[in-house]
């Protein structure tokens, strides 16, 4: 495989872990050690050929780097992709071996579940190597992470809300929901409790069945999802689709939602600045469920899920700070974020330079 001109650039380590006999292709990225351990999921996906499942990998492994970072965490930032069609029947001894090449970075790596990769997959990972978090139904675990990304998701929705309404609550707050999986279903409990309006999507119409049944919300095909006049556009599903083809489309305030890489490219943030649409970057407002698990490996005495959501409700400090440091520089939200994260690192850096 032939790397392009500076595609690992600013990358510590990425490691290829193959195994034929078993099926294993995959790919361990990580992407910056200087707060702590990179930590990230694994993540089992179909990808079309390896340089895909590079690509998304070092993509992933980076945005958990200013995740970590922004949220205030002492870890680095890392993921892991395995290549194989995470619907199929897993060859026996895949995870198991996986688990062996995560142990061989002793501790530098820490790994969690993601797309495709569930608790008991987990437990096969964990088989082989300690450094496994996450992992539901077991004893100390924190659990499944969407409680804690909606939490934080919500505060944030409620800072982008007093910044650009100066509103305290959501009362009122029209909010257009693209996605209705796990976080937006804990989501919800908070929105409608606040006293939000909530017209919402899903490609899958269990999914929609479920979240009408319980929160009796209204509903639109995802196509017209963009169109929706609202005070919030919440992306709760896949990312880029903040792009040159959508934000046209977009009648809201607010963007402010739980996907990852929500802008198809920087210049969507620029414009999105232009168009006077306020816009929580979204590793930050989505580190919820980075927050949480930080906290189970952080335990002397066990997780304790008070003190881990404490800190995700401090996502709409940060978020508000943001907020206002974009208005007073005049800058967009997500260079102030990438400077906020980048120079927690650069003094984290600098200071184990002088140690």
């Amino acid at each position: 495989m032939v790397f392009k001109k500076n595609q690992l650039e600013g990358f510590e380590q990425v490691i290829f872990c193959n195994d034929p006999k078993v099926g294993l292709e995959a790919i361990i990225s990580l992407h910056s050690l200087a707060l702590g351990p990179a930590t990230g999921g694994c993540r089992m996906w179909n990808y079309g050929s390896t340089e895909e499942a590079l690509t998304d990998a070092l993509r992933l492994s980076q945005g958990m780097t200013y995740k970590a970072s922004i949220a205030g965490l002492n870890w680095g930032g890392g993921k892991a992709v395995i290549r194989a069609d995470p619907k199929a029947p897993k060859i026996p001894g895949m995870l198991e071996r996986f688990g062996e090449f995560v142990n061989r970075l002793g501790g530098y790596y820490i790994t969690a579940k993601d797309v495709g990769v569930g608790a008991d997959d987990l437990r096969k990972i964990k088989s082989t190597t300690k450094h496994v978090l996450g992992i539901e139904g077991e004893s100390g675990s924190s659990g499944d992470p969407s409680p804690a990304t909606a939490w934080g998701v919500y505060h944030g929705m409620r800072a982008c809300v007093q910044h650009a309404f100066n509103a305290r609550t959501l009362k009122g707050i029209k909010i257009a929901l693209q996605g209705l999986g796990s976080v937006s279903y804990y989501l919800l409990e908070h929105l409608i409790a606040d006293g939000a309006q909530v017209i919402a999507c899903d490609i899958d119409r269990q999914m929609v069945d479920r979240a009408v049944k319980k929160f009796g919300i209204e509903t639109v095909s995802p196509h017209v999802i963009y169109d929706v006049p609202c005070d919030i556009f919440s992306p709760a599903a896949l990312g880029g689709v903040i792009s040159p083809q959508t934000i046209g489309r977009l009648k809201t305030k607010i963007v402010a939602g739980a996907a990852n890489n929500q802008l198809a490219t920087s210049e969507e943030g620029v414009e999105l600045m232009r168009k006077g649409i306020v816009y929580a970057p979204d590793y930050a407002i989505n580190a919820g469920g980075l927050i949480n698990i930080y906290y189970e490996d952080q335990a002397n005495g066990g997780y304790s899920r008070s003190r881990a959501f404490e800190h995700v409700s401090t996502i709409g400090n940060i978020i508000s700070n943001i907020l206002k440091r974009s208005e007073a520089e005049n800058l967009p939200t997500h260079f102030i974020a990438d400077r906020i994260a980048e120079d927690r690192i650069l003094k984290a850096s600098l200071t184990s330079r002088e140690g």
